[in-house]
């Protein structure tokens, strides 16, 4: 089981993407900044957060060497900045000024890729930093992408449920009707797979999207067939759409991250469900391993991001509960539980409560009755002990902070809204940020990418008093 190490609370809005170098972790957010953190202990470096994206960013990825980072967001540019001083080596605006969601670098750091909202994918030079070749994928917006490791073709992944795989000319080999409801991410192992049989090396790639499902496909390249795509298995363990994928360095593990606030870690070779990860309490937006460290992170629309270290020496190794306040203990799995009860040192507990399965919700509910008479612990002193720290935990669990509901959020700014106006696509912004997003002769919507008929703005009071009577429950 992986033991969660540590926990970074630093973004003030929900966290889009997390990305790993070999001795970084870099994080991206609504908020506007992206933050980097060193891998010796998780601190974060001087020049951090990096600031410079007008709107939400929406990823970010390091280039092979880690000396460069990119980062691409709702404002329509991807940025490239130094990750010696922080320093920004160059603004890379779409063609189309299109909202972008996704970057990312070639094995080789040749190229970065970056795709859009409208459908736009541009291959940048990464020593010109010039624009060098451009397309569009056939419907959709462009939401995902992933080299293969060797660098000779990406593939990317749009919102309206399509795989293409381009070469590295920005030539279309192959599109693929992968998920129904559209695809929201994709990764290709960096280790190949080979097929003694017919002499040939298969891609292995993972895809996941709205349908609720993870898919595994080989990918495979041969002179007389061209392109093929095949899918080897579904995996169904989330029960809502499925928002991030991953492999592990050496291809053995694909992680996901769901709506379900859950992260399922599945072996590639069987499809099996290893283990469930359940701490973070709203949706988990991006996983990500360590190249050269049994690290995984995942983010999420908590504001959080969580470290997790494999192959712990001891069950209770790590302090998986450095941050009580911020994970939902109703939502503890039996091993976080094992967890809390050796961080409190009561790691005597631990098979006594496994064996009851004892999860995050049961702990809350236990009581000196069902201690002494289901769990059959006849010492008064411990009983105590224990029911004081089931006490501390129900504290920080009722004191824990209410999340903003979305629809009070605006949409480009991800902050309260105080004055909300409804606008020709039919959302409503803050006053302020659709104006200052129109003035800008951007005349397309910020949520739908389509053209906007008309500038004209609608105060919307019914939202406005919904938004008073939040404040007036939760900020009291």
């Amino acid at each position: 089981m992986p033991t969660l190490i540590h926990t970074l609370a630093d973004h003030s809005d929900d966290v889009n993407y997390c990305a790993f170098s070999s001795s970084c972790l870099a994080t991206c957010s609504l908020d506007k900044t992206i933050r980097v953190y060193s891998l010796n202990n998780f601190t974060e470096l001087p020049y951090s957060p990096l600031k410079g994206h007008t709107y939400a960013v929406h990823c970010c990825c390091f280039s092979p060497s880690g000396h460069v980072l990119a980062s691409c967001s709702t404002d329509g540019t991807t940025m490239v900045w130094d990750t010696g001083d922080g320093q920004v080596l160059a603004v890379l605006e779409q063609p189309s000024s299109s909202p972008v969601r996704v970057c990312r670098f070639s094995p080789e750091s040749t190229y970065l890729v970056s795709g859009a909202a409208d459908g736009s994918v541009v291959l940048w030079n990464t020593q010109s930093l010039k624009l060098y070749r451009s397309g569009n994928v056939k419907d959709g917006s462009l939401v995902a992408c992933a080299f293969s490791p060797d660098g000779h073709f990406f593939v990317t992944g749009s919102s309206c449920g399509d795989l293409t795989v381009w070469d590295d000319k920005m030539r279309c080999l192959h599109n693929e009707k992968a998920h129904d409801l559209g695809v929201t991410c994709c990764d290709i192992s960096s280790q190949p797979v080979s097929d003694g049989e017919r002499g040939f090396s298969y891609f292995q790639m993972a895809s996941c999207g709205q349908d609720n499902q993870l898919k595994l496909w080989f990918i495979l390249f041969a002179d007389f067939l061209g392109v093929e795509l095949k899918c080897k298995c579904t995996l169904n363990g989330h029960s809502a759409p499925v928002l991030a994928c991953v492999f592990s360095y050496d291809g053995q593990m694909v992680v996901s991250g769901s709506v379900d606030k859950c992260v399922i870690i599945y072996e590639t070779s069987t499809g099996n469900a290893l283990h469930t990860l359940s701490q973070h309490t709203r949706y988990v937006t991006t996983c990500a391993f360590a190249p050269n460290s049994p690290l995984l992170a995942t983010g999420s629309m908590d504001k959080t991001v969580n470290i997790w270290q494999f192959d712990p020496k001891h069950p209770c190794a790590g302090n998986a509960v450095e941050n009580e306040s911020k994970v939902a203990v109703e939502d503890w799995s039996e091993d976080d539980v094992s967890a809390w009860l050796c961080a409190q040192d009561l790691a005597d507990f631990v098979g006594l409560f496994k064996r009851n399965n004892i999860d995050g919700k049961e702990l809350l509910n236990l009581t000196k009755e069902s201690l002494t008479n289901e769990l059959k612990i006849e010492s008064l002193g411990l009983r105590s002990k224990v029911l004081q720290k089931i006490d501390e935990l129900r504290m920080n669990t009722r004191s824990a902070p209410v999340p903003i509901p979305d629809e009070l959020l605006c949409p480009i700014t991800r902050e309260l809204m105080k004055d909300p106006v409804i606008a020709a696509d039919g959302y409503s912004y803050e006053k302020e940020a659709i104006e200052n997003w129109i003035s800008k002769n951007r005349r397309s919507s910020p949520m739908t990418n389509l053209p906007l008929p008309s500038i004209m703005l609608t105060p919307n009071r019914t939202l406005k008093m919904a938004i008073s009577r939040w404040l007036e429950t939760h900020q009291k």
